[in-house]
């Protein structure tokens, strides 16, 4: 069998770490293409899934794989490499975590190759950024014919790919970069740089959101509040990168105490069951599913989507909201979309595809001018 394309998916994802601030994944990932080349343990791992495409994510499945290895106490000689674990990782050094990471794998192949059967499923609660901007421009765009001193809605909160549903839970976070803060201040989740200059105009005197209802959907769901649940989300983060595994403890904590069920459900059916309610915003959300979500099911979550945007009225209103990689010319960015009721999706914010920072673009911008 070949694995050219698999090297090649490893080697792409190793550049995307590296962009991302994970030196030690990148590492890891690059000394894994040259094992599948060579027919090393990493082959043996991935075997069947070599021909894989892209969005799939297996070279993030393995990562995963040998992370939960770390994190349960079955790679000790690779923890000492694991930042997250206790370990130290030199980035002047970055193949010294390679021999013990190799042999993990060669150790501990039926658990690797499990593991690469399930999707990478991250949670990431710095996408709650993203999330908290669109319900205050929503809100502000709903209190405009009252005027500024209209109170806010009630927020009915619908997740679409919710893993855990940790950003169930985004109005409980708090938000901060320079010069504004916005959330509660006694909150366990901090997302920290929340902006990268100005944020925008709205959110900076928004009220804090009330969630009156939450729940979300997810073929895989994982369950927060259970030991296997908690090592899964722990193992998809990145090792080396702290205020992440930080983030993630605090939304831990929270969801232990707020229920925020997530249905074993595709999309499309899940949104069946919602309909608007009077004196409340309904709120469909999603970020960074869509890749995963086959071009049918797409199509009917769509449909329903427009269904709920035609339901929308002023006093029962609907909102739908993205934060969804776009093309964008010759690119793909990672930009927050909204859409109230039956208007036009408007670009409001732009982020890294962790949600952190975010920075609001330019009037000129072509993302704000394009076809959807």
């Amino acid at each position: 069998m070949s694995f050219d394309h698999a090297v090649a998916m490893f080697h792409h994802q190793a550049d995307a770490c590296a962009e991302l601030g994970s030196p030690l994944s990148a590492a890891l990932l690059r000394r894994a293409a040259g094992d599948l080349a060579a027919g090393g343990p990493c082959a043996a791992a991935i075997a069947g899934h070599e021909d894989a495409p892209g969005p799939t994510a297996v070279a993030l499945r393995l990562l995963g794989a040998v992370h939960a290895l770390v994190l349960s106490g079955r790679a000790p000689d690779l923890a000492a490499h694991y930042p997250d674990a206790g370990g130290r990782f030199d980035p002047a050094d970055p193949d010294a975590p390679w021999p013990a990471f190799r042999a993990a794998v060669a150790a501990h192949l039926p658990f690797v190759r499990e593991w690469l059967i399930r999707p990478p499923q991250t949670n990431e609660v710095g996408r709650a950024n993203l999330l908290l901007t669109g319900l205050a421009w929503a809100q502000h765009q709903l209190a405009a014919p009252s005027g500024p001193t209209a109170p806010p809605l009630p927020v009915r909160l619908y997740e679409l790919g919710s893993s855990a549903g940790l950003n169930l839970l985004a109005e409980q976070f708090r938000c901060a970069s320079e010069g504004f803060s916005y959330g509660p201040p006694d909150s366990p989740v901090v997302l920290a740089d929340a902006w990268r200059g100005e944020p925008p105009a709205w959110l900076r005197d928004a009220p804090l959101q009330r969630v009156t209802d939450r729940r979300g959907c997810d073929p895989t769901p994982i369950d927060p509040r259970s030991a296997d649940g908690a090592l899964a989300l722990r193992a998809y983060l990145w090792a080396d990168q702290l205020p992440r595994s930080q983030r993630l403890n605090g939304a831990l904590a929270l969801a232990a105490r707020t229920p925020a069920p997530v249905e074993a459900v595709g999309a499309a059916a899940f949104l069946r069951g919602v309909g608007t309610a009077p004196g409340a915003l309904t709120v469909v959300w999603h970020s960074v599913m869509r890749q995963y979500v086959p071009a049918e099911e797409w199509r009917s979550t769509a449909g329903e989507l427009d269904r709920l945007a035609v339901a929308s009225t002023p006093s029962a209103p609907f909102l739908h909201l993205a934060f969804e990689p776009r093309r964008v010319g010759d690119g793909h960015r990672f930009l927050l979309t909204a859409r109230l009721a039956t208007g036009p999706t408007t670009a409001l914010a732009e982020a890294l595809p962790h949600g952190l920072p975010a920075w609001t673009l330019a009037p000129d911008d072509p993302a704000l001018h394009q076809s959807n």
